[in-house]
């Protein structure tokens, strides 16, 4: 196991790195970055997205027609004044000079200051991050406490009324988008046109440090159960199709037969003999799910409900052209993708000891 782990170690190095470099050269043609931005500010001209007429990655590559100037709406700045902007926003080097250095930087994670904000990437990511993190958890645990048991019991029933009614709703819930569930549930809920049960934004109430332990509790939630109900329906579907269709691949097997030749009760087939091999890939499935959920799926529910967390700082800083931010974000949730996806294999030689990954190509 230790030769395995340190192959997957090592493979982390170049698929990073292939991250990154993607994701780079491609920043070298979106239009609008951080100096068109400032210019576009300082000139009135809303969000700087600008015209490139030609030129390789990382070129300035914008001019106005018939303009002296590197960048449109730029005419009548001080030339040194946009020089001074390149230089701090580090434009004035050569895009692979700037990669290197870039990589070079997180590999010490000095992840270096937001270009709009006056705090450092880190720190900004790290007064985000509990918003995220109440989301991802609530809607990981709440998902596998109902799907878990659901897809055991669709698995038993299969084919029965109970599965068929149970799978239109699973259906239904997985194609709905959660985005689009959310402004349903705020249309319904939260003051639209209908009742006004609950807030429409933020976790907490603007009291939230003036009320006692149980009522912070209920405001907490208060806030949380519209975000969470639109989050846990897809997560919810997905969990209860692959609980049930675990199981019943290892219902049909020999093993449970024999077990039931043996003169073993359903209950003692199912949970002393099905469970555990059934629930492999459920519980290995965990830290994945949850990272999922917690990088990846709030971004629209945290616009729509307005909440401050890592979904909404990455929206923003694509917009503001927060190159900083942007490729910061982007390194950690990468990395540390790649190390859930290693305890995700771990976790299944934990579970089931049979299982041997040194034997097998990575």
């Amino acid at each position: 196991m230790g030769a395995y782990v340190l192959r997957r170690l090592l493979l982390m190095i170049p698929t990073l790195l292939g991250i990154m470099a993607v994701s780079f050269i491609v920043i070298q043609f979106a239009p609008g970055g951080p100096v068109e931005q400032v210019i576009a500010r300082l000139s009135g001209q809303g969000d700087g997205t600008l015209e490139r007429i030609g030129g390789g990655p990382g070129d300035s590559g914008f001019q106005d027609s018939g303009a002296d100037s590197q960048y449109r709406g730029a005419q009548g700045l001080d030339p040194e004044f946009i020089a001074q902007l390149e230089k701090q926003f580090g434009f004035d080097k050569p895009p692979v000079e700037r990669f290197f250095t870039m990589l070079w930087n997180y590999a010490r994670f000095d992840f270096g200051e937001s270009y709009f904000r006056d705090i450092t990437v880190i720190d900004l990511i790290i007064e985000k991050m509990p918003v995220s993190i109440s989301l991802g958890l609530w809607i990981t645990l709440v998902s596998y406490l109902i799907s878990i048991p659901l897809g055991i019991r669709k698995a038993v029933k299969d084919g029965s009324a109970f599965d068929i009614w149970t799978s239109g709703i699973v259906i239904v819930g997985y194609a709905i988008p959660g985005f689009l569930f959310a402004i349903l549930l705020m249309v319904l809920f939260a003051g639209g046109s209908f009742f006004d049960w609950f807030p429409l934004r933020g976790l907490t109430s603007e009291n939230f440090d003036q009320l006692s332990w149980p009522e912070k509790i209920v405001d907490y939630f208060w806030h949380l159960t519209l975000p969470l109900i639109s989050l846990v329906l897809a997560a919810f579907a997905t969990t209860t199709l692959l609980t049930k269709n675990s199981f019943l691949e290892e219902i049909r097997k020999q093993y449970v037969m024999t077990a039931r030749a043996k003169g073993l009760s359903e209950r003692q087939v199912l949970y002393g003999h099905v469970f555990r091999n059934a629930m492999l890939i459920i519980i290995a499935g965990f830290p994945g799910a949850f990272i999922s959920a917690f990088f990846t799926g709030s971004l629209l529910i945290e616009n729509i409900f307005s909440l401050d967390g890592l979904g909404l700082l990455g929206f923003r800083s694509v917009l503001d052209r927060d190159y900083a931010v942007v490729f910061a974000t982007l390194y950690i949730f990468s990395l540390l993708g790649l190390f859930v996806s290693l305890i995700s294999d771990l976790i299944y030689t934990l579970i089931d000891p049979r299982i041997d990954f040194e034997r097998r190509d990575v």
